[in-house]
């Protein structure tokens, strides 16, 4: 049988019909369109004036807020795109105190800098730059300044192609009034028991007594698996998360909540829509049993501390409670986590507090900040109160995460806390009606 020979006109032919497609395949396709990738990152600087003026607020798109940084040179405010970006511009926006002479400068790693545009003399107002370099890191760094003050930035964006490509929840543009943006987790007592599966796990009597609320088998072995397969006592079913703080004792009496206690999923930074839900498994304790008086005072969380009839804010438990009144606790949690670790060593590091109401570069990723508002029907003289880790500012608690089905606890978080709400537990607001609520009756997804 004779060999098939290729016809060489018509292989040419083909040839050229495919370099021509070719040509006109990448003819057609779009180039990948440059777009801020700064919004909403996590940022970090040298200094900051303090309160709102951190550094997260020069990446969130609010011409109304500013990061301003301390009164000396030099200075610099960066911001983590999240992977590796191609850079074309940057715009700064500068409020009355600028940048005189500063460089624009990028970077693989945070650490090695290159510098992408040096300005000398500026005069404030809005400086755009384009420029051409890479990194996953963006930085203005600042030798001299315009004014006696500080730097402030309104806003900083960097533009380019890459970064992580993700896009940050955005801001509801409901007309009603934000006073709250929070839901309620009502979840009553399950146990009373010496154990404590974060700091202890698999070593039950090991820790001083706790108070359980919540999945109804939490005990020293539980892990996110058996805490999935249990029941709750939470209103809400899906709510499987173990909830638990030191047990309150009256001399040696013990004193057991009463019904179900309130604890807030809220947001605990600025831009409360950008809250994401907690992972499944994440865990962490809030507070320290060895806490000073001064210390738990001091302490990011403690936002009430203590509290019954017309007192507040006391950083240990009243000595009086006047009748018909109780004790009740209120301490608030980190709400940044790294966006990596479910747990860590000292089953604190891997989360963080805000700053200045922006989540540290650290800890991107801002997830609901817990409040656990715990009442003790206890009044009286109440001397010879305590918890079973000491006095009152010993008081902490831990949190396990074991929402079963995580639309449930988007649900919530996207309509109340991102929404700007103030819910129950099925994720409606009575002062809001019209709104809606995130469940139905029965908890689950309309």
């Amino acid at each position: 049988m004779p060999l098939f020979r290729r016809n060489p006109l018509l292989s040419l032919t083909a040839a050229v019909a495919s370099a021509v497609a070719a040509a006109s395949l990448a003819v057609v396709l779009p180039a990948a369109a440059d777009t801020v990738l700064s919004l909403g990152r996590p940022a970090s600087a040298s200094s900051s004036e303090g309160g709102s003026h951190a550094a997260g607020a020069a990446f969130d798109g609010d011409p109304g807020t500013r990061w301003s940084s301390a009164w000396a040179d030099p200075q610099w405010v960066q911001v983590d795109l999240g992977a590796a970006a191609t850079l074309s511009k940057v715009v700064l926006t500068w409020e009355g105190a600028y940048g005189r002479d500063y460089k624009i400068q990028s970077s693989a790693d945070g650490a090695s800098w290159t510098d992408l545009k040096t300005v000398t003399g500026g005069d404030g107002g809005t400086d755009t730059w384009n420029v051409t370099g890479n990194g996953r890191y963006v930085r203005m760094y600042g030798t001299a300044r315009g004014t006696g003050y500080g730097y402030s930035l309104w806003e900083f964006e960097v533009h380019g192609t890459g970064g992580t490509g993700s896009t940050p929840r955005p801001k509801p543009t409901y007309t009603d009034e934000v006073t709250h943006h929070e839901f309620q987790a009502n979840c009553s007592l399950t146990a009373n028991r010496p154990d404590d599966p974060i700091v202890y796990p698999g070593l039950p009597g090991a820790s001083h007594m706790h108070t359980f609320v919540g999945n109804t088998t939490t005990n020293a072995h539980s892990t996110t698996g058996t805490l999935l397969g249990g029941g709750t006592s939470c209103t809400n079913h899906h709510d499987k998360s173990a909830y638990w703080f030191p047990s309150f004792y009256k001399g040696n009496q013990l004193i057991e909540p009463v019904g179900p206690q309130v604890i807030y999923y809220k947001s605990g930074i600025l831009e409360y829509w950008r809250v994401q839900p907690f992972p499944q498994g994440l865990r962490y304790v809030a507070g320290s049993p060895t806490s000073t008086l001064a210390q738990f005072r001091d302490h990011p969380g403690a936002v009430e501390g203590f509290e019954c009839g017309d007192l507040s804010k006391s950083w240990d438990i009243p000595a009086y409670c006047v009748p018909g009144s109780q004790v009740n606790v209120r301490f608030q949690a980190p709400s940044c986590w790294d966006g990596v670790n479910l747990d860590s060593a000292d089953h604190k590091s891997h989360m963080a507090y805000p700053s200045g109401g922006y989540c540290p570069s650290s800890h991107p990723v801002a997830v609901p900040m817990l409040e656990f508002k715990i009442a003790f029907p206890a009044r009286g003289d109440l001397s010879q109160a305590r918890l079973s880790s000491g006095r009152g500012y010993s008081w902490h608690y831990d949190f396990f995460n074991a929402w079963d089905d995580p639309r449930i606890l988007d649900a919530l978080v996207t309509h109340c806390i991102n929404g700007g709400l103030q819910c129950n537990p099925r994720g409606y607001d009575l002062y809001k009606p019209h709104r809606g609520a995130a469940l139905t009756e029965d908890f689950e997804l309309p």
